[in-house]
């Protein structure tokens, strides 16, 4: 799957793009640094009517912009302001892993802190966490987001 990168770990702008055709709209100033590049994946339209956003797992630097290969590992359940909002984890193919050694209790606190703390600076943002699911429940996901064209 391709993975547009729209954040980058360690920014606390969140950059706002078309999500179909690409094009950088604004930036916006978050609560919290991305724990991780963030982004969507292209050719699909999640149950918000944007692509369905992903996680990449990585140290490497990728920047805004970029378009990256990705293997999913894992989903992690999300609602804001009660739609269902979930994020695809992945990894790099060069850094494929085991699903387990990837989802563990460490990313688990990261990125739920990060959720439920980047958008505190907008009054009435609902935000939660959800339980976190391996491979196969997001590969099923990903497939019913993918457009059909």
């Amino acid at each position: 799957m391709k993975v547009f990168v729209q954040n980058e770990a360690g920014s606390n702008k969140k950059n706002i793009h078309n999500e179909k055709t690409l094009e950088y709209i604004r930036a916006e100033t978050v609560a919290g640094v991305y724990p991780f590049p963030y982004g969507f994946i292209l050719d699909t339209t999640s149950g918000d009517g944007d692509n369905l956003d992903c996680f990449i797992i990585t140290e490497k630097p990728l920047k805004t912009g970029q378009i990256v290969d990705c293997v999913p590992v894992g989903i992690m359940e999300q609602t804001e302001d009660n739609d269902v909002d979930n994020n695809i984890l992945a990894v790099l193919p060069d850094e494929k892993t085991d699903e387990k050694s990837v989802i563990d209790d460490n990313l688990k606190s990261r990125l739920t802190k990060f959720a439920m703390h980047a958008f505190v600076h907008i009054e009435g943002k609902k935000m939660s966490v959800g339980r976190f699911s391996g491979k196969e429940e997001a590969r099923k996901h990903i497939m019913e987001c993918m457009d059909k064209n």
